[in-house]
């Protein structure tokens, strides 16, 4: 029997939670990592749970068990990551549980459309780690971001996850 692993799997736009009840209903164990927000209708402020991670659910399965969780209804793919489903660490699923089970936890996903150009962010990945720039420019999945370090400015691109926005 193969080991598992935890998958990503891309769902259909709102249908996060519901994926993750039909994947529990099948035995299959699954995730969707929720936040509380406060929503402001005209009468009421209420504060409601959203999916952390818009279309993504986790699944911790087997090989044998892609197929059943792909037959779910919502379910569109599993997320690739060079050209195989992506594996997620389980060191990294509870460095998430634990941080969403603290009493004040903000987690907030930036894609990039939220790097505006002029934007100061910080790189939290890689040889860049904890440089600060400014991004030049933003694509569908990479962002441009100007580096200054000793003296001379490099232009490097980073995928959007990789950046954090700088409060000024």
């Amino acid at each position: 029997m193969s080991e598992k692993k935890w998958y990503v799997v891309y769902s259909k736009p709102k249908c996060e939670r519901r994926i993750d009840d039909a994947l529990t209903r099948k035995g299959i164990t699954s995730w969707c990592p929720l936040t509380k927000t406060q929503r402001k209708w005209t009468d009421r402020v209420k504060t409601i749970e959203i999916p952390v991670f818009r279309s993504y659910v986790f699944v911790h399965i087997t090989e044998d068990e892609k197929y059943q969780v792909l037959i779910t209804p919502g379910v569109l793919n599993f997320i690739h990551y060079l050209g195989k489903p992506a594996i997620v660490r389980q060191e990294e699923i509870d460095l998430m549980k634990k941080f969403l089970l603290e009493k004040d936890a903000k987690f907030e996903v930036v894609s990039s459309e939220g790097f505006k150009q002029n934007t100061k962010v910080k790189v939290s990945h890689g040889v860049f780690i904890d440089k600060e720039g400014t991004v030049l420019r933003d694509g569908k999945k990479k962002v441009y971001v100007q580096i200054e370090s000793l003296g001379q400015v490099m232009i490097v691109e980073f995928k959007a996850e990789y950046l954090i926005p700088v409060s000024v």
